[in-house]
């Protein structure tokens, strides 16, 4: 039984975890970083060298950023340098204009900006900035979590450490199960939890707005098209993977629009909401249990990526559509044990997606997820679920979940290693 200390403490996490985010979120970490020790410098800077992990620099080389019409982290750096603001946190760039891009534009062509791969990173998401103007320079670093400052100095003096243990902030690390979050899903008094509606809307008009342009993959387009209703139909689940993977060409298109992310990532917190939004309006659920559901989506994901870390060669997809078929799963009328037979029909079938970086071809990544999210929650009301004896499927949804958290750590990471290796000499 939860105490309301307990219930405190998730609500906080939710908090933490579910925040706004305009452009993929790992260049606008690098651009946020940058924007921090900018400002601990005191003065623009005339160079900039920015060390990253791995995973940052995949998950940043292909993907637009939003108000540019570039890709990459060249401008990120750059606009992070001449106007990002810290205090927007994941939205840094919120006041970029089209004079600030051309300006951060000379930054590139005047070669300020220098790009190192860090070598044995303590964590997956590591962003260290080094800025210098004059005879001044400051350090500012972020690890763990995309807003998780751990390290600011200027002169060599220290301003800021936080010890860093682990693959997280250690001051929101709560240890989740799936009884703690389907209890604090059902048990929880709605107005605790109604704020998760503002990730329903807001993730919801960027789908709504991905359809007005040409974004990315055009997912939405493809699926509205009238060969594709003679295929795969003009019905709830066509409207769910449209909109979701809509949200996501997008996002991933460097459109200026916010959306909201969970743990770490906005593709997440689009998959981890909109299946379950535009599902509970097919179905007339009321805004209670759509409230519930969100919350046991998004409560789901945050948990698996506990285990996982917020980056890994795991594709989040895999992730995001888990807490989603649970989400729709409840809204199904799901029992305790249903939902947990539809995380595991999940975790049973697209498990070892890769992770090869953020870009518009996430959308086709998402498609497929929500795709088998719906199938494993329908398999899951009709008590069908995967067993022990398959794969890695284990009779305990809290070893299954472990199970999926050491293929996407220890037994993907040769497979990170070879992805970066590929993305990186294609044009040499």
């Amino acid at each position: 039984m939860l105490d309301i200390t307990q219930r405190q403490e998730i609500i906080n996490l939710m908090h933490r975890e579910i925040v706004p985010a305009i452009g993929c979120t790992e260049p606008i970490a690098v651009a946020l970083c940058v924007a921090k020790a900018r400002e601990t410098l005191g003065d623009i800077p005339e160079k900039i060298d920015v060390f990253l992990s791995k995973n940052i620099i995949k998950n940043a080389m292909g993907v637009g950023i939003p108000g540019t019409g570039m890709i990459g982290l060249p401008i990120a750096i750059a606009l992070g340098a001449t106007i990002g603001k810290s205090e927007y946190k994941l939205e840094v760039l919120k006041d970029l204009t089209i004079q600030d891009v051309e300006y951060s534009k000379s930054f590139i062509e005047d070669g300020k900006i220098n790009i190192f791969l860090k070598e044995n990173c303590p964590n997956n998401l590591y962003i260290e900035v080094h800025c210098h103007a004059k005879d001044n320079k400051s350090i500012a670093i972020i690890q763990g979590a995309h807003d998780n400052f751990t390290y600011l100095a200027k002169n060599n003096q220290i301003i800021y450490q936080q010890d860093f243990i682990g693959n997280e902030d250690s001051n929101f690390k709560i240890d989740l199960d799936y009884d703690k979050i389907f209890e604090f899903t059902i048990e929880t008094p709605i107005e605790d939890i109604k704020f998760i509606l503002d990730a329903a809307e807001m993730n919801k008009n960027a789908s709504i707005i991905s359809k007005d342009g040409d974004y990315g993959h055009q997912i939405t387009k493809t699926l509205s098209s009238e060969i594709a209703k003679k295929i795969i139909g003009d019905n709830i689940l066509n409207d769910i993977i449209s909109s979701t993977a809509g949200a996501c060409d997008l996002r991933m298109d460097g459109a200026m629009v916010p959306v909201m992310s969970t743990a770490g990532s906005g593709n997440q917190g689009i998959a981890a909401t909109l299946p379950v939004t535009i599902f509970a309006q097919s179905f007339e659920c009321t805004e209670d249990q759509l409230i519930r559901a969100l919350t046991l989506s998004n409560l789901m994901v945050i948990y698996i990526k506990q285990k996982l870390g917020k980056l890994s060669p795991l594709c989040g997809c895999v992730v995001a559509s888990t807490g989603a078929c649970c989400g729709i799963t409840y809204l199904l009328g799901g029992s305790k044990s249903q939902i947990s037979f539809a995380a595991k029909n999940m975790i049973a079938s697209i498990t070892g997606m890769i992770c090869d970086g953020a870009k518009p071809s996430c959308s086709l990544k998402i498609a497929t997820s929500i795709y088998t999210a719906a199938l494993s929650a329908l398999m899951a009301i009709e008590n069908k679920v995967v067993s022990h004896h398959e794969g890695i499927i284990d009779d305990d949804l809290e070893k299954t979940i472990n199970n999926l958290a050491k293929i996407g750590t220890k037994g993907m990471q040769e497979t990170d290693n070879v992805i970066l290796e590929i993305m990186t000499n294609k044009n040499s």
